[in-house]
């Protein structure tokens, strides 16, 4: 059941019971971690006014960017909702924000004690470390589930809120394999094949309040705060939709993550160099289910809402695409793709990501699923250039390490990956 070959059944049932007192361990201590909850305020209560976000934009440099002139219209934005979803490569993203606010010393809201938001739970202020009602923020960027009206308050009235989403199919896979383990549901699926076997029965395998069910369905419907078990058809899934079309400026698709990129560039008024990147949380191949045709339709129709959620913003996004000028978009990816092949050969050891077991820096070693080390990273050179060495540092640091390094307390993360890696 847990993938580990050549124990006895007394061994199996032993894993069992750990698993069940994890369990239980964890939920009591994410219960003890939740804080007070506050009351919810009117949305004119805002937390900072519009001339207090101007104040930290006079502290960039204003940049220019194609034809456009130094004025308020290409002042980099600074105030900025990242969306957070999962298995979407928003951790890259999150990589970018973290080095941006750090290099100009923006806000972070961050939350205490964990990476997340108090997830799955739906998100309130009072998550935010040390917030006070009135307290403002720059940037807001860590898993979260998601409530426009709670996030509002933290943040200016000209912030931009942007979010990342993937094909559904690709994004279900992913999400199986990460956290299966972690959903008691798929504990009584027999076989090699897990996830072929639950998409022939998902019903069998799926029960909508049962513990961490939500990542088997919809997810990106449920991260965003709406309902991951109606059908496709309902009215509410199109004004959920429509919803969400009001809140962000921008939604990135992962499949074309540098175009992607590129258009946050052009609405941020951000340069180049703001946006270099190297892929994070990546999966090893040999981790990654091929499905077939048919499988891919069953995948699809058990995630019809995801879908439909993806085309409209996928749509939207090539809209985006064109008003911007295809030429000029190959251009700008075309020299993004050159700059990061550049750091890459300036950083990278071997130039390519590795399994965890080959990651020589343990400060570089990415948090792995439960009961598996399927997560790349990345060796840095030993004889980076000076003048390169904390830029390179930064971009190959994955998101647990990266806010610890911000000041971030994770002791209940951190003691979670030590019970699991206990077990396993």
């Amino acid at each position: 059941m847990f993938g580990i070959k050549g124990r006895k059944p007394k061994s199996i049932i032993g894993g069992l019971v750990l698993w069940a007192l994890l369990t239980t361990v964890m939920l009591v201590l994410y219960s003890l971690s939740n804080p007070t909850q506050v009351e919810s305020r009117g949305s004119h209560e805002r937390s900072c006014a519009l001339s207090m976000s101007k104040s930290w934009q006079k502290n960039l440099t204003v940049h220019s960017q194609g034809t456009k002139t130094k004025s308020e219209e290409c002042s980099p934005k600074v105030n900025i909702m990242f969306m957070k979803t999962h298995k979407t490569a928003s951790s890259t993203i999150l990589n970018i924000l973290f080095r941006f606010g750090e290099k100009h010393k923006l806000k972070f809201a961050f939350p205490d004690g964990r990476n997340d938001f108090f997830y799955p739970s739906p998100f309130l202020c009072s998550q935010v470390k040390d917030y006070q009602p009135g307290d403002c923020f720059n940037i807001v960027c860590n898993h979260m589930r998601f409530a426009a009206q709670e996030v509002a308050k933290l943040l200016p009235p000209d912030a931009v809120y942007i979010t990342i989403l993937r094909d559904p199919v690709e994004l279900f896979e992913s999400s199986f394999h990460y956290y299966h383990r972690a959903v008691p549901l798929t504990w009584r699926i027999s076989g090699d094949d897990k996830l072929a076997e639950f998409l022939h029965r998902p019903r069998a395998f799926y029960t909508p309040e049962a513990y961490n069910s939500f990542y088997l369905k919809n997810l990106l419907f449920f991260d965003f705060g709406f309902d991951n078990n109606l059908e496709a058809d309902d009215p509410r899934v199109v004004s959920d939709i429509h919803t969400l079309s009001k809140h962000f400026h921008l939604v990135l698709i992962a499949e074309y993550f540098e175009e992607s990129l590129i258009l946050l560039k052009d609405t941020l008024c951000w340069t180049m160099e703001d946006l270099l990147f190297f892929k994070l949380n990546a999966r090893k191949g040999s981790s990654v289910s091929r499905l077939t045709p048919e499988l891919r339709a069953k995948a699809l129709e058990w995630n019809a809402v995801d879908w439909r959620l993806y085309q409209h913003f996928n749509s939207t996004f090539w809209a985006r695409v064109e008003a911007y000028g295809k030429k000029r978009m190959k251009q700008e990816v075309s020299e993004l793709r050159k700059r990061n092949a550049e750091m890459k050969a300036i950083c990278i050891e071997g130039g390519d990501a590795v399994e965890a077991r080959m990651i020589q820096d343990s400060s570089l070693l990415p948090w792995q699923p439960v009961g598996e080390s399927s997560i790349l990273g990345y060796n840095m050179k030993k004889d980076v250039d000076p003048k390169f060495r904390t830029l390179c540092r930064k971009m190959l640091t994955p998101e647990i390490q990266y806010l610890s390094d911000l000041g971030v307390s994770l002791w209940l993360t951190r003691l979670w990956g030590w019970l699991k890696d206990a077990i396993y």
